[in-house]
């Protein structure tokens, strides 16, 4: 096995974590162990997300950098006779990628090893066959012969279930897999960010955030906006690459391992365009790679940050990573470190006058 270096421990146990939407407190608790020594204070909003602040200039703008805590998985809902257990998906899932996954049952007794199981192929009529499982017809096996012995277990409605998946360093030690890199990537660029301004004079406030609730609604970004009321938002996330077989240029352009991608359109926001030339202009000084992406569906917390309060000019960086929303993604480890590179030279340079000039220019 790769031994890991200080930066993929901080990915592999931020990943590992388990955390559905609403019940994020265990990624909550590693991403504060990893950002409260570059952090001057920190605090949480009224749902949960982890909100650190770290003052360059007091009275400087405030600068928010958004990731979100949590991840798609699957509540409990309901205990059959047999012990199989009925659930609802916590975000969005496509049934082709849930079957006979191994998941993570948490539970106030602990973790339970579990199976996403359905009828077997071998009993359903060939038309049937042909067809993608019905997600209304799937359940967790964990091992149990009664609903009594499953409670006995620990098993409680509203309990969570997540996929398995290893941190794993692949065949090119630049490609990192795990679960959750939607989104624990983009908390690990805010911890990063805050990490890089620990010693650096930056003539603003930064707030390394983690939001909760991103995937059943951009929640946590509507309530931790409203808490630290920013006047510019970065948001960190995952993007669709398109460099896997049967996806088209036209599909999607961007490719791992070159550079963050910045999202000039999607669903819940169009980019402001004074902080899109801003951000693109230091990276084009720095020498830093980028590519441009538009998204026809989706949103990022973005959609609910810039409409905050009088409004907030924002601007979504995104991680080109392979099969979200499914057990397992992959991405490139240059586009991360690169992503960090840029936000910490935004905020280097993010004075009040630029902000003016961004959103008024």
């Amino acid at each position: 096995m790769t031994e890991l270096d200080a930066d993929l421990q901080m990915l592999k146990a931020l990943t590992d974590a388990k955390g559905i939407p609403g019940n994020e407190r265990e990624p909550r608790e590693v991403m504060k162990k990893y950002i409260q020594p570059y952090a001057d204070e920190i605090t949480y909003d009224g749902l949960g997300s982890l909100i650190a602040k770290k003052t360059g200039k007091e009275g400087g703008p405030k600068l928010q950098i958004t990731g979100h805590l949590d991840e798609i998985g699957f509540m409990i809902t309901k205990i059959d006779d047999k012990g199989f257990l009925r659930f609802q998906t916590v975000g969005g899932w496509w049934e082709q990628v849930m079957l006979a996954q191994r998941v993570s049952v948490v539970t106030n007794k602990g973790v339970l090893a579990g199976v996403v199981g359905s009828k077997p192929p071998h009993i359903l009529p060939a038309e049937e066959r042909k067809k993608p499982a019905n997600m209304k017809d799937m359940f967790i096996d964990i091992g149990v012969a009664s609903r009594e012995e499953a409670l006995e277990a620990g098993v409680r409605p509203g309990d969570m279930a997540v996929p398995v998946c290893d941190f794993t360093v692949m065949a090119n030690p630049k490609y990192l897999m795990a679960k959750a890199w939607d989104n624990r990537i983009g908390c690990a660029i805010a911890i990063d960010a805050l990490k890089a301004l620990k010693d650096v004079d930056h003539p603003n406030v930064v707030f390394g955030v983690g939001t909760v609730q991103e995937e059943v609604g951009l929640r946590g970004a509507q309530t931790s906006a409203q808490f630290i009321q920013p006047d510019i938002n970065l948001t960190v996330d995952t993007g669709i690459p398109g460099d896997t077989p049967g996806i088209s240029e036209k599909d999607a352009s961007a490719k791992i391992g070159e550079g963050p991608q910045i999202i000039i359109y999607d669903a819940s926001m169009v980019a402001h365009k004074g902080l899109l030339d801003f951000v693109t202009s230091i990276a084009d000084e720095q020498g830093i790679p980028y590519q441009y992406e538009a998204i026809p569906g989706g949103g990022t917390d973005s959609g609910r940050i810039h409409l905050t309060g009088k409004g907030v000019p924002s601007l979504s960086i995104t991680i080109a990573t392979r099969y979200i929303h499914s057990a397992a993604s992959v991405i490139h480890r240059d586009d991360y470190e690169n992503a960090v590179k840029l936000v910490v030279e935004v905020a280097k340079r993010l004075d009040a006058e630029k902000v003016k000039d961004i959103t008024f220019g």
